[in-house]
């Protein structure tokens, strides 16, 4: 599907495959937030990670100091809530509590995202497998890093998720 400047995506796929995985086990409206929810986990996630590599080779950085992060306007992710972390998980039972928790975490961490947040994926009616499953999906797309976000991914993702196929 192209978008709105008629170029592609180049992960349409992978994002309706993302949306198809919880078709059917709750109204499109509802899995559309799940997955965006998850997309912006992974988006804030993979902007923080490209900016730890950069600390971890910059001499007298610490890429675990909170305050390095926030001069850079980058939201700093506490080590629960990074996406890798989350990942390693995915196929755990306890994904939705996982989720729910790293949401949490970035939210004390960020006030600017208080309130902002899902913290729902624990609830009863959301499958954990599929969960999982829409997890590992997710991690096999880049959208934080300094190429994505020049191309504005994240918000051709939310268009994508209004105006496209996974809207009908």
């Amino acid at each position: 599907m192209a978008n709105g400047t008629g170029s592609n995506l180049g992960f349409e796929e992978r994002l309706w495959t993302a949306a198809d995985k919880l078709r059917g086990t709750m109204d499109a409206s509802e899995y559309k937030h799940v997955v965006l929810g998850l997309i912006f986990l992974k988006y804030i996630n993979d902007t923080f990670i490209e900016f730890f590599q950069k600390l971890q080779n910059t001499e007298y950085a610490d890429p675990e100091d909170r305050d390095e992060y926030t001069a850079e306007n980058i939201f700093w992710l506490p080590k629960e809530a990074r996406w890798e972390q989350i990942q390693t998980k995915a196929k755990s039972p306890e994904i939705g509590v996982i989720v729910d928790d790293a949401m949490k975490a970035i939210e004390e961490e960020n006030p600017r995202l208080r309130g902002i947040l899902a913290k729902d994926y624990a609830r009863p009616s959301l499958d954990k497998i599929r969960l999982g499953q829409l997890i590992d999906l997710i991690s096999t797309i880049g959208l934080g890093d300094a190429e994505s976000r020049s191309q504005d991914i994240l918000g051709r993702v939310y268009e994508y998720f209004q105006i496209g196929r996974a809207h009908v």
